[in-house]
């Protein structure tokens, strides 16, 4: 009997995780109809089809190359990628592992489905994203928002979209911190202060002191923001998705681009302090590139190790030893203890080779793992849950290895 793969996916918070389900229901009524067995259900959330950087995607993927099934079934063609370049490639590599892709609005998929419905679906994305830019605009236009929700400001309901007015607490606390600033009191310190007094920051957290600093060129951070001496700029920023990470990249659009708008109800600030302001930040300037955007070394576990106090990242506090970003950027954390660098690579490559990939280990995370899945795949999953730790365990080796290798490569 044919061993069928279903993949799906929903591509906005707005839309419901009913609709992963309704997917899947649909896929394998189609799946039973022809006589096929449904072995697995691959599924990403609130997730754009714009990229392939998605945990279901890519594990799907994985299990191909493996054999484990070989038909991938989908409710259509743009539930696997929107992006023309992707679904090729997808396509290419299922071919080679002799697997077909089938989806209920398209059959059985070629490559005249890759030329046309990848086309009409990268035309699309195109569309969607310019249709978006005209309707933010016209509200730009109006002196409306056309963008997040900005501290300092409440957004009032009703029919027209995008209308702000000033919350008095907020703006007490951005008119202060431009005092502040104004008066020699560095960003750190004043992030520092607020925190000690438990003021909450623009995103409910704690404060940094990149939130207030930004970057001057490209009108980020609170002491950038026009919108407090009433100057509403928009289109400084585009955004374009990296094609190595699906990650966002923003980059500066020349000034003749931008949509710049008076809205003196909304000025927080007066011009004498926003002046002062600016003195004092050119005041700063230094000649060269600026140390925030030199390109510093990544280390083995960049990104990757975590505060046990806190939660917060750890970054590198010295040449050799890392330490809590949230106890030395914010002040929210007690632990100002440091580890030298080389000697966690260490300890946690011995525990992965010694610890990681013990059996009982193994199952204890594939029980968890059951637990979180959808309904409709946790019978799948614990099926081949014992396979996924003989896996585990037989790549031991090479997954010490590998990490070996790239802790060389980084020492070179």
């Amino acid at each position: 009997m044919t061993k069928v793969a279903i993949y799906a996916r929903y591509s906005s918070d707005l839309q419901s995780q009913a609709s992963i389900e309704d997917q899947i229901r649909l896929c394998e009524e189609r799946a039973q109809a022809n006589g096929h067995t449904v072995v697995q259900c691959y599924t990403d959330h609130a997730t754009s089809g714009a990229s392939l950087m998605r945990p279901g995607i890519q594990m799907l993927m994985q299990d191909a190359a493996a054999g484990d099934f070989s038909i991938v079934m989908s409710e259509a063609l743009d539930r696997i990628s929107r992006d023309q370049e992707d679904i090729a490639a997808v396509l290419k590599r299922l071919s080679f592992a002799g697997i077909q892709i089938c989806t209920l609005s398209e059959g059985e998929i070629s490559q005249l489905h890759i030329g046309l419905k990848g086309t009409m679906n990268a035309l699309f994305l195109k569309d969607l994203a310019n249709k978006t830019r005209r309707g933010l605009r016209g509200r730009v236009e109006k002196g409306r928002s056309g963008g997040r929700k900005c501290y300092g400001y409440d957004s009032v309901q009703g029919e027209e979209r995008g209308k702000r007015i000033i919350n008095i607490p907020d703006a007490a606390v951005v008119k202060r911190i431009f005092e502040e600033y104004a008066a020699g009191k560095s960003p750190k310190a004043i992030a520092f202060q607020l925190n000690k007094e438990g003021v909450s920051g623009p995103t409910g957290k704690g404060w940094g002191q990149s939130t207030i600093n930004g970057s001057r060129q490209r009108g980020t951070g609170f002491l950038n923001n026009e919108l407090y001496v009433g100057r509403l700029v928009w289109n400084r920023l585009r955004y374009v998705k990296d094609p190595e990470t699906g990650k966002r990249v923003s980059r500066l659009n020349p000034e003749d681009q931008w949509i710049i708008k008076d809205v003196p109800e909304l000025r927080i600030i007066e011009e004498q302090l926003w002046e002062k302001v600016k003195e004092r930040q050119s005041s700063l300037n230094k000649p060269g590139k600026p140390f925030w955007a030199k390109q510093r070394p990544k280390n083995l576990f960049s990104g990757l190790v975590k505060c046990g106090a806190c939660g917060g990242g750890y970054s590198m506090i010295s040449q050799t030893h890392m330490g809590c970003s949230s106890a030395r950027n914010k002040g929210t954390c007690s632990n100002r203890l440091g580890i030298q660098r080389e000697k966690l690579e260490v300890d946690i490559l011995t525990a992965l080779e010694d610890h990681l990939m013990d059996p009982e280990l193994c199952a204890l995370f594939c029980d968890e793992y059951t637990k979180s899945c959808p309904s409709s795949m946790t019978s799948t999953f614990k099926a081949v849950s014992t396979n996924i730790c003989g896996c585990a365990f037989a790549a031991q080796g090479a997954i010490v290895m590998a990490a070996r290798a790239r802790l060389f490569s980084f020492m070179l």
